[in-house]
């Protein structure tokens, strides 16, 4: 008889995710007619156009460009023209200035960057100077040092989304053959003018959970096993001062989670439940600040999705590196909201798991037990998401006592084929917790549109032989985003409860502005932008 099936040790133990290396971004006061930063090692002027007002053929300045063109001596407005520089959000132009030849007189441009980027901010919403941030890093790449009046004297907003367009624009993956970040960018852009300080730190934060979200899901699968997920999703949590509990096989076993070891019973490496702890800081003197809610972020973990024993087809594998984005989500925004001062209590829950084919694959037509006593009917392997989320759903309801449950999760083809790339699926039956995480995503570019909780669609889920069938019964067509919230929405009780599905926006065909080609980190700063807002 076939022994027992071994346990492979931890894949690749020396490859880590560092902690993000942003590029520094800090504000010089000063305007461009005067500052004698530009004579200082600037590498590069990147000054704010927009679009021609009505009735107008030409480009107009915004702040800082007037003065450009009279500190250089240069007619902008000819070359923007000459250029085809229209002033539209995101559009780049870079204008190379001639070296001084040593003969004749002086350039008036001398000692000054010789290269001058001009960049479209549109109308000048947040999302417009987001665009335009991820522009002027894209034009800028490999630069040391380069300074911008884009954004300068405007509200808060628009500074944050210029800098989180900037930051999130000069991201690279990691490496693919090690599955370790690039080197650290050592350049920095200089804000000259008058900025939010405070916008500039929100954004940074914000950028940098969504770092760390990316660089995480990108991450091949022959490193990124459960049990490396793990540690470290736990060095990360512990660096920032958080809590962390790890549960292995055993203690799940002990404890009851049957779709978690059913979901990572086929695969070589084991399981894992990651509990991510933020806990507030008490409010300084003898404020009467309301008591902080607790929100418990769960985020799902499969760190490689075979579709088991309902196997995928091949052109269906090769994303699904990337199906632990959630997870990546939850655990980036914990960190950032320990990092941010966010007054509420955080919890993460990341149930970690590999999709595999092998001897102990669970198999349609099983009947598991989770978390809590529910049992479920399978029929699909290749539905297993929604299984270690119920889990840990459960686990949150029954043990945690929070306020809220947010799921963030690559759930659903169907959320896809509903909504394409751009948009998530929202479903929750909270009217109010469906505005705020809708005005958030608005907020930050991470958009979401919700979809109904139909009454009538539970029926799909009935079974014969268990409590709940995990997918919509034969006979019923389409709706699969929807019916898979209906099945979550079983294991968070009487709880405030939003389901997140991300299956579209999580991954990116090709880069586009802020967002890269392949993993994006969808959803860690709609969830921080929440979290600041939640009251």
């Amino acid at each position: 008889m076939p022994g027992p099936v071994r346990r492979r040790p931890v894949a690749r133990p020396d490859a880590e995710v560092a902690p993000p290396a942003l590029p520094d971004v800090v504000v010089a006061k000063g305007d461009v007619a005067t500052s004698p930063l530009l004579t200082d090692g600037v590498d590069a002027l990147v000054l704010p156009v927009a679009p021609p007002a009505d009735g107008e053929p030409e480009v107009q300045p915004r702040t800082g460009t007037a003065d450009a063109a009279a500190r250089y001596g240069v007619d902008l407005a000819d070359l923007a023209e000459r250029l085809h520089v229209t002033g539209a959000a995101g559009d780049a132009q870079t204008v190379e200035l001639p070296r001084p030849s040593g003969a004749g007189r002086a350039l008036p441009w001398v000692g000054l960057p010789q290269r001058i980027v001009l960049v479209g901010v549109g109308a000048g919403t947040p999302a417009d100077l987001r665009r335009a941030g991820a522009a002027i890093a894209r034009a800028t790449r490999g630069l040391t040092r380069v300074a911008t009046t884009v954004a300068a004297d405007g509200a808060s907003d628009g500074v944050r989304a210029l800098v989180e367009g900037y930051l999130l624009g000069a991201y690279r993956h990691p490496s693919r053959a090690t599955g370790t970040p690039p080197p650290g960018p050592a350049g920095s852009l200089v804000l000259l003018g008058r900025y939010s300080q405070a916008a500039v730190a929100a954004a940074r934060t914000a950028a940098t959970a969504t770092w760390t979200a990316r660089a995480l899901t990108v991450t091949p699968s022959q490193t990124k096993n459960p049990a490396w997920l793990a540690d470290q999703a736990a060095r990360l949590a512990r660096q920032a001062g958080l809590g962390v509990e790890v549960l292995g096989e055993a203690e799940l076993a002990a404890r009851g989670f049957g779709g978690l070891l059913a979901v990572g019973g086929g695969s070589a490496s084991g399981p894992r439940l990651v509990v991510v702890r933020y806990e507030p800081p008490a409010p300084a003197g003898r404020t009467r600040a309301a008591a902080p809610r607790h929100v418990v972020l769960v985020g799902k973990g499969i760190t490689y999705d075979t579709g088991g024993l309902s196997i995928k087809p091949r052109e269906s594998m090769v994303a699904m590196k990337t199906d632990m984005a959630g997870a990546a989500v939850a655990l980036a925004t914990v960190i950032g909201a320990a990092q941010s001062g966010v007054r509420h209590r955080v919890t993460a829950l990341l149930p970690l798991a590999e999709n595999a084919v092998g001897a102990g694959s669970y198999r349609p037509g099983d009947v598991l037990r989770l978390y809590g006593g529910t049992t479920v009917e399978v029929t699909n392997t290749d539905a297993e998401g929604r299984l270690v989320l119920a889990d840990a759903l459960a686990h949150a309801d029954l043990d945690l006592d929070p306020d809220v449950i947010v799921d963030v999760a690559t759930l659903t083809g169907a959320a896809t084929l509903a909504l394409g790339r751009t948009h998530a699926a929202l479903l929750t039956p909270d009217d109010r917790l469906a505005a705020a995480l809708e005005d958030a995503g608005q907020d930050v570019g991470e958009l979401l549109w919700r979809l109904p909780l139909v009454p009538e669609y539970r029926s799909a889920l009935d079974s014969t032989v268990a409590d709940v069938h995990h997918v919509a019964a034969d006979g019923f067509t389409g709706a699969g985003a929807i019916t898979a919230a209906l099945f979550l929405q079983r294991f968070v009780g009487r709880r405030s409860w939003a389901h997140l599905d991300i299956a579209g926006p999580a991954r990116a065909a090709k880069a586009a502005h802020e967002v890269p080609e392949g993993a994006t980190g969808f959803g860690a700063r709609l969830l921080l932008r929440w979290l600041s807002q939640l009251a």
